[in-house]
């Protein structure tokens, strides 16, 4: 096994990674049963952004997910605003208009990614509560998804690296053509390319 990506070293991730410089630090929350999951794409996007955080688990102790949520990590400064990266509902805080409204610039900022099936993903939301309180940033209009090696329940469905990918599109303010946005692309094209050589023939 590879101990960086964690997968069988004839499967290893680590050279499709492409590092992304990224002013918006992202904190990767993965269910354990997606952490073996070899068409899983958080472990692509943690190794593609320097600095990133990837934690495992389900419901998490609320003090150690507070310190993850706003204070200082190691080489980087504790955020002034954190989101959640997941579906807009009518009771929660909209992402964007705080952003759109905001008086002074937001220098440091905290993007929250949930991986696992939307199944998983809802259970991790309301087994903390930290979670459920933050202000959501929610894609719209993402077009048709490229995770073709993985059947999403729904039209639309990204996985998580290209719904990290459009986030941090969002909230850099990155080109469709910027670099940094076509370097998470070509990670992500790269991944789907090897899993599709060593998928065996039927």
């Amino acid at each position: 096994m590879c101990p960086v990506c964690l997968r069988p070293q004839s499967a290893c991730i680590c050279a499709l990674a492409q590092p992304v410089l990224a002013a918006t630090q992202v904190l990767i929350l993965q269910h354990p049963l997606e952490r073996q999951e070899a068409k899983g794409t958080a472990r692509l996007l943690h190794l593609c952004l320097p600095g990133s955080r990837l934690e495992v688990g389900e419901a998490f102790d609320p003090q150690q997910l507070q310190q993850w949520l706003y204070d200082a990590w190691p080489g980087a400064e504790a955020a002034q605003q954190t989101l959640l990266l997941y579906p807009q509902t009518p009771d929660q805080p909209a992402a964007l208009s705080a952003l759109t409204e905001c008086d002074a610039p937001v220098s440091v900022r905290r993007l929250v990614l949930l991986d696992g099936t939307w199944r998983k993903s809802r259970k991790m939301l309301y087994a903390n509560p930290l979670l459920a309180q933050l202000p959501r940033l929610a894609l719209t209009d993402t077009g048709p998804a490229g995770y073709r090696i993985r059947k999403a329940p729904r039209a639309g469905q990204l996985s998580t690296l290209e719904a990290g990918a459009l986030a941090l599109q969002a909230l850099e303010g990155w080109a469709q053509d910027a670099p940094p946005l076509q370097a998470l692309q070509q990670s992500f094209a790269g991944l789907i390319a090897q899993h599709e050589r060593l998928r065996p023939a039927h």
